[in-house]
């Protein structure tokens, strides 16, 4: 399939989503995804308020330039994946990621992650270590965070996770509308038409309810304890992990900054090997802020520390 090569031009970014949709049956639920090149997998797991659009300049060159397939679903609730009127809680995402996986059959799989499909995706992985080539992770968290860590987002996130923000993310849509752009450095990125495709799978109030709980999952300060108990598990494991992990690091960034900079060197405790790569200046949405620059971390990476390590275990 050759559809989206070369999608990251040199005059900047595209806005343009040309993948062909597949979908694919998850307890119940329709979940949509894309695809392209062939090979063992990188799966790419997007964050609040995103879906595989997100990856659209970054997955076609890395897929190439790895001989790799790159494959990038849609959480439940996101993008063209069904949005029924459920809970939405992490063991739900969790089902969806685990079973998407399986029922693609994905083996010797590359991660790569941001937001909130860095817990996601890792809770897989420590879960089925020996099915994960590498793990890259982006603006996201493995651990019980702290409101001091949100910065200027710490007053935007308390109203989120207040019966306000019912009024906020569903039926004003702010997540989307406001944070979205706002977390991007390089506005001139954020165009009117790549912000209509953000905008098009949520056009109602009920089509926002996983955009809306999401805020409220976050374990910060040890609530809620549902997420606490997710994320505890998750760390515990970690150590359980031996391949290649990598932190793209952005300047100033909102999950790691200067003053949260101690998550990494912990992180590091229980992941000796994790490598961190500057991506250079970007806030939250890396791969709308330089998706070139995210792909060549990418592909160096893959080339150099994740292939060669397969290779060597082959031998």
């Amino acid at each position: 399939m050759e559809t989206g090569k070369g999608q990251y031009k040199e005059t900047g970014p595209s806005a343009e989503f040309p993948f062909e949709s597949r979908f694919i049956t998850i307890d119940g639920h329709e979940i949509h995804y894309v695809e392209e090149g062939q090979g063992d997998p990188i799966l790419f797991i997007h964050g609040n308020p995103t879906f595989s659009y997100i990856w659209r300049n970054i997955l076609p060159r890395v897929a190439r330039e790895t001989g790799r397939r790159g494959i990038a679903l849609d959480l439940l609730g996101f993008g063209k994946s069904d949005k029924p009127d459920v809970s939405y809680d992490l063991r739900l995402h969790e089902r969806i990621v685990d079973g998407f996986i399986e029922k693609l059959g994905l083996k010797n799989i590359v991660l790569v992650l941001q937001d909130w499909g860095g817990p996601l995706g890792t809770y897989y992985a420590v879960h089925h270590p020996g099915n994960i080539q590498g793990i890259a992770l982006m603006e996201t968290f493995l651990w019980n965070m702290a409101w001091e860590d949100f910065g200027s987002f710490k007053a935007g996130f308390k109203l989120f996770r207040s019966p306000v923000g019912y009024l906020m993310n569903q039926v004003m849509n702010v997540f989307v509308n406001k944070l979205l752009p706002g977390a991007v450095l390089n506005k001139k990125n954020m165009t009117e038409e790549v912000m209509g495709h953000y905008r098009a799978p949520f056009p109602t109030i009920g089509s926002r309810k996983a955009i809306r709980t999401f805020p409220q999952l976050i374990p910060i300060e040890c609530e809620p304890a549902d997420s606490l108990a997710f994320i505890e598990e998750l760390g515990e494991k970690l150590p359980s992990l031996t391949t290649p992990v990598l932190w793209i690091k952005a300047e100033p960034g909102t999950i790691i900054t200067k003053d949260s900079e101690y998550h990494l060197l912990m992180l590091k405790q229980k992941l000796p090997q994790l490598v961190v790569n500057d991506f250079g200046p970007g806030l939250h949405y890396l791969q709308e802020d330089d998706p070139g620059k995210i792909t060549d971390l990418l592909v160096g990476w893959i080339r150099e520390t994740v292939l060669k390590g397969a290779f060597t275990k082959a031998a």
